[in-house]
């Protein structure tokens, strides 16, 4: 567990920088709170860190530098680099993991677009789906079925996130639409961001990209009842609240250019409640668990795989299994088990 210093100091930064972060905190068990704040300031710092470099490359080779010292056991004197290091040891997570997330703020910074919707989605694999293993392995859960699904609902919030943006990111100059759809559609993808104006046909594409997120929703939730029971609520919620952005979307006509879609504090609250006590929300998490990840997303699953199954050195020179020197967090769950109460409703 992190250095209670150094937590505070974790704390302090994402109350100045990530009131969203807050707020979505608020929903995990208490006994997550410390190990989950810490690796969302890594997250933090490590965005600020690339956005503020003379040159993004830079930004990633010193922040490189920076993983090397975390997973060396010997971090930057920093109390974000300390506390992430208690937690990568702690909760066994492998390099693979932040470094991922570390690539995807370096292709925002650098102004990438994408070709592609698979290309889109290996951009959300590195920006959303890292941290949805992130948390997951917090949550005490390595199980590669488990991990999957918690990679769609990454990628499935994603697409939401860039639905719901369109007008904005345009303004900035930003494109992330794939642009085989845009040509498709006979929207010019250099011309759009200089004058964005939406139309039938844009609203047709923002529509499309639902429709995947929506699928992607489908394929998390039979991962949520494998979750340990105190953290479903928070995670089914996030679930239903994201997914309702795209209702909203859509109510206004696809229109997000010239509007920005968001779910009122009561319908939020009509979601919360729903995620802990309603049957109807739970009735998408009964089959489908077992599907195998996004090809987009598989290098994240594989990583912790080949993590808990490669031999390494204890400090000893004895050979241990999956960094086991490193030892598993109290409460964590074996990844050849289910945890208890996978079948209740939590």
């Amino acid at each position: 567990m992190p250095d209670a210093d150094d937590l505070a100091a974790c704390e302090r930064s994402l109350r100045e920088g990530s009131k969203t972060f807050h707020a979505a905190a608020r929903l995990l068990p208490s006994r997550l709170r410390p190990p989950v704040v810490a690796a969302y300031a890594f997250c933090r710092v490590a965005d600020d860190a690339i956005d503020g470099a003379e040159s993004p490359a830079d930004g990633l080779a010193a922040l490189r530098e920076r993983l090397d010292g975390i997973y060396a056991g010997a971090p930057d004197d920093h109390p974000v680099d300390r506390a992430f290091a208690a937690v990568a040891r702690g909760f066994r997570i492998p390099r693979a993991v932040p470094e991922a997330l570390l690539e995807g703020f370096l292709w925002d910074v650098e102004g990438r677009r994408y070709e592609t919707a698979g290309e889109l989605r290996a951009y959300a694999a590195r920006v959303a789906a890292a941290v949805g293993v992130l948390v997951t392995l917090i949550m005490g859960e390595r199980r590669p079925p488990v991990l999957a699904r918690a990679c769609d609902l990454g990628v499935a919030m994603q697409l939401t996130n860039i639905a719901r943006d369109v007008g904005e990111d345009a303004r900035h100059g930003r494109v992330y639409l794939p642009l085989d759809w845009l040509r498709e559609a006979g929207i010019d993808p250099e011309a759009f961001p200089r004058s964005p104006t939406f139309g039938p046909a844009l609203g047709a594409l923002v529509e499309r990209l639902l429709a995947e997120a929506d699928d992607l929703y489908q394929r998390a939730a039979p991962g949520i009842p494998l979750l340990p029971a105190d953290c479903r609520p928070a995670i089914r919620a996030a679930r239903l609240i994201y997914a309702d952005i795209g209702r909203v979307i859509r109510k206004a006509d696809h229109d997000s250019v010239t509007r920005r879609a968001f779910t009122t504090r009561r319908r939020k609250l009509w979601l919360l409640l729903c995620s802990r006590w309603g049957r109807r929300a739970r009735r998408p998490e009964r089959v489908g668990a077992g599907l195998p990840p996004l090809a987009e997303t598989a290098f994240l699953v594989r990583a912790v795989h080949d993590a808990d199954t490669t031999p390494a050195r204890a400090a000893d020179g004895s050979a241990t299994r999956g960094g086991g020197s490193l030892g598993a967090p109290d409460g964590a769950t074996d990844p050849s088990t289910k945890p208890e109460g996978t079948t209740a409703d939590g």
